[in-house]
């Protein structure tokens, strides 16, 4: 790992010394501790553990969807948990892209219609229907923008969630177990589209997995263990 935070460096994501914990009715559940990480950007880095162990609790806090109980997040050069809500909201939807094991798409929706969902919350006024079209293009999809989620296979449905966490070129991508439901050949076109879509963007990676073929793949691959990160 590397030293102190310096965004000229091109450090896209910087998580220093973090600490997560949860109250209970003895002491507190101490789930990260004293975690800290860098990616680049255009770099990507791969999380593996057991379940439980504490993957998902530390991407849905670089995400900023819960704070750390202490230690620093930074994202492009910016600590997004000093906004207020609303601020970070917006952050959120301009600077984050999330693909999950569930696709999350909406049922009633069209692919297109799904992949400009974060557009509508941002008020986009450029031609966002244009930038969805070539994402769905470029992921394999553009026979399908009118077709609804339950039309699509699985893979094709990952993929079209892939897109739409693209949608604002997003200067961090966060996959939470994002080829756990498919087969091994949805599995990795799925993983190949991640890492030829991030590296274009100049976007940082980080993708919470099961499988050690998929962390292979990715420039650094951890594991978490009592709580800490350690590079495999």
């Amino acid at each position: 790992m590397r030293g102190a935070f310096d965004y000229q460096s091109g450090i896209m994501l910087a998580i220093r010394d973090l600490t997560k914990a949860y109250p209970t009715r003895s002491d507190d559940l101490v789930v990260l501790k004293d975690v800290s990480l860098n990616v680049d950007a255009g770099k990507s880095v791969a999380i593996m553990g057991p379940s439980g162990c504490g993957k998902s609790t530390l991407l849905n806090i670089a995400g900023t969807l819960e704070p750390p109980t202490s230690g620093t997040v930074t994202i492009d050069g910016r600590d997004p948990f000093t906004l207020d809500a609303s601020a970070l909201a917006a952050f959120r939807n301009r600077r984050i892209g999330f693909v999950f094991q569930e696709h999350h798409l909406l049922p009633q929706c069209s692919v297109l219609e799904n992949v400009l969902v974060p557009t509508l919350i941002a008020h986009d006024g450029d031609d966002v229907v244009g930038r969805a079209r070539s994402l769905l293009d470029r992921v394999g999809l553009s026979d399908r923008l009118e077709h609804r989620p339950a039309e699509l296979s699985g893979g094709e449905r990952q993929r079209a969630a892939i897109a739409r966490a693209l949608i604002h070129q997003p200067k961090l991508i966060l996959a939470d177990e994002p080829t756990g439901n498919l087969d091994r050949k949805s599995a990795n076109i799925v993983a190949d589209l991640l890492t030829q879509l991030h590296q274009e963007f100049e976007s940082a990676l980080v993708v919470v997995t099961h499988s050690k073929s998929l962390a292979d793949r990715f420039d650094q691959p951890f594991d978490i263990r009592d709580g800490q990160l350690q590079a495999q």
